[in-house]
């Protein structure tokens, strides 16, 4: 029961509505543990109770039946010290952060591919100053034969090579390691 405290006339506890906002936000949290995928689903900390609850809900299709394990897994995760609960959704944001750093990452390399492409030479240079260590030769070679491809509509195979040692290329590179830090793409 929620009340005043006599003295002060604050509320002695968290309003009906806030109750609802948590256990809600509980709810959300329990449909994301379980669309988790195997791997990731393994490192979170959880209890045994909490675990089969989780592989239970992933195993029902029924849609309705699928809801209510759902809410109950909710009603098992409440029960637990918010410490855990902050710990879990801790982990699922250093999750978030590393999807999309590597997101970032990969359209970095896009944008590379896609000056080269469009540039050429020029575009190349500033590939080679910023990454010393690429085989300039090579990135020539994909270049024009991506280039190539696009003309005679060919599967783009050559393309994809590109990408592929851009990646390698990008990931060796300390720069690369500092953008992907900060979160900067290319100029």
């Amino acid at each position: 029961m929620r009340g005043r405290d006599p003295e002060t006339g604050a509320f002695l506890g968290p309003s009906r509505s806030q109750r609802k906002r948590d256990a809600e936000a509980v709810l959300e949290l329990a449909a994301e543990i379980v669309a988790l995928p195997q791997a990731r689903l393994e490192r979170l900390p959880m209890t045994d109770a909490i675990r089969a609850a989780v592989e239970e809900t992933r195993r029902i299709r029924s849609h309705i039946a699928h809801k209510r394990q759902l809410h109950y897994l909710a009603k098992l995760m409440r029960r637990e010290d918010e410490d855990w609960l902050q710990a879990v959704r801790a982990e699922l944001g250093q999750d978030r952060q590393q999807a999309r750093q590597e997101a970032a990452r990969l359209h970095r390399i896009e944008q590379w591919r896609e000056r080269l492409l469009d540039e050429g030479d020029a575009a190349l240079g500033a590939l080679a100053a910023a990454h010393p260590g690429i085989d300039r030769h090579r990135v020539r070679q994909l270049v024009r034969r991506a280039q190539e491809e696009r003309l005679e509509n060919r599967p783009p195979r050559a393309f994809r090579e590109l990408f592929q040692l851009l990646r390698q290329a990008l990931a060796e590179s300390p720069q690369e390691q500092d953008a992907t830090t900060a979160g900067t793409p290319p100029a």
